[in-house]
């Protein structure tokens, strides 16, 4: 039989994921990010339940070429624009939106010869200091893109760089807020501004100087959220923002050994049980994309559902396996066996759910990166609850 691990993408969560940045977005249009490999779930899996954003957001040529492929004829813009001149002719050919961050994407614009003027979001560096045009300099982008019969639609957009918390007292996003409208004021153009942390949180609390009643103004860029994790972490949880995990990470309990007080687990004995106890062993490591740094010791090990209980990891996390403590799971008096269902984060038969963002969080790192990591070797389910 195959190995028991299982990464399954529900397609349910994603719908109900949209319809929430939806309505925290107000009348605004959502873009659906999907960079990544639609941050790990798989482009194509995830096409079903996002086609019902108005446009895809993502990096790659390769990846718009494959919503393309899927059907999709809306819009799709490029977050970091074209890497080289020759990138313009492919989106000349497959309609692609594309952002502008710099003079050299002007240039090659310039030089471009199409039948059909671009789309463009033209950014501006408002304090991420990553990519984009300084506020002083924004004017100056514009007006040149304006001049270029090559240039249709000039759309004007920056990111956040604290959208999910405070910056020297004040909210993050409110310093960034007043360099773009001080910047592009009377420019025309739809505006995109708010992030997933943003959405979330300021988009219809917080205004969009003199240019409407909200920060969401025309567009939004919903990432995270539509996977399920919270933004702002851990300030909230993802049911705080009423999010549904979209990815469960499963496996099983491949052998059960009884360990006496004193003894240790795994490598580097970072573990010693303080009492007679039993470990399960689970087919799930490193090589799979589940972070090694998940337990670094005696009391820091990361939640784990066992038959849907909550428990924890025991030793360190090795290539193939870890430990998980069968303590709490076996207090009811039903011991665990082999075979017995391990999700490391998501959804449990038994509807008990692990929010990634607290996986993470023991790791030491983000929910991005956990989906973003899982491995190639780890195969992919699709589960739509809503299905008939």
């Amino acid at each position: 039989m195959p190995r028991p691990i299982l990464a399954t993408v529900h397609l349910e969560a994603l719908r109900h994921n949209l319809q929430r940045c939806r309505a925290a977005a107000g009348t605004a249009r959502v873009w659906a990010v999907v960079k990544a490999n639609a941050y790990g779930h798989g482009l194509e899996r995830v096409y079903p339940a996002l086609r019902g954003a108005d446009g895809f957001a993502l990096l790659d040529l390769e990846e718009a070429q494959r919503l393309r492929a899927l059907g999709w004829r809306g819009p799709i813009l490029l977050l970091e624009g074209c890497f080289e001149p020759r990138d313009l002719e492919l989106c000349s050919r497959l309609d692609l939106w594309h952002v502008v961050h710099c003079e050299d994407q002007i240039d090659w614009l310039s030089a471009h010869k199409t039948h059909r003027p671009h789309h463009v979001f033209l950014k501006m560096n408002s304090g991420m200091n990553r990519l984009g045009f300084r506020p002083e300099a924004y004017r100056a982008a514009w007006a040149r893109l304006q001049a270029l019969p090559q240039v249709g639609e000039v759309g004007l957009m920056t990111h956040f760089s604290d959208a999910d918390g405070l910056r020297r007292g004040r909210e993050g996003v409110l310093h960034q807020v007043e360099a773009f409208v001080a910047a592009s004021a009377d420019l025309p153009g739809e505006r995109s501004l708010c992030n997933s942390a943003a959405t979330l949180r300021h988009a219809l609390r917080l205004p969009l100087g003199d240019r409407g009643p909200a920060l969401a103004a025309d567009w939004v860029r919903a990432g995270i959220a539509l996977y399920g994790s919270a933004p702002d972490h851990p300030v909230h949880a993802a049911q705080d923002w009423d999010l549904q995990p979209t990815l469960t990470l499963a496996s099983r309990l491949i052998a059960i050994q009884p360990v006496a007080a004193g003894e240790t687990v795994g490598y580097g004995s970072i573990y010693t049980a303080p009492r007679d106890m039993r470990v399960g062993i689970v087919a799930c490591g490193y090589a799979d994309g589940y972070p090694r740094h998940a337990s670094l010791g005696q009391d820091h090990g990361a939640p784990v559902l066992v038959r849907g209980v909550r428990t924890r990891l025991v030793g360190r996390v090795s290539m193939d396996m870890l430990a998980v403590d069968l303590t709490p799971v076996e207090a009811g008096g039903v011991p665990c066996a082999i075979g017995d269902e391990v999700v490391l984060w998501g959804r449990s038969a038994s509807a008990a759910v692990l929010p990634i963002d607290e996986v993470a969080q023991a790791a030491g790192t983000i929910a991005y990166e956990l989906m973003c990591a899982v491995a190639a070797r780890v195969p992919f389910a699709v589960a739509d609850d809503a299905s008939p």
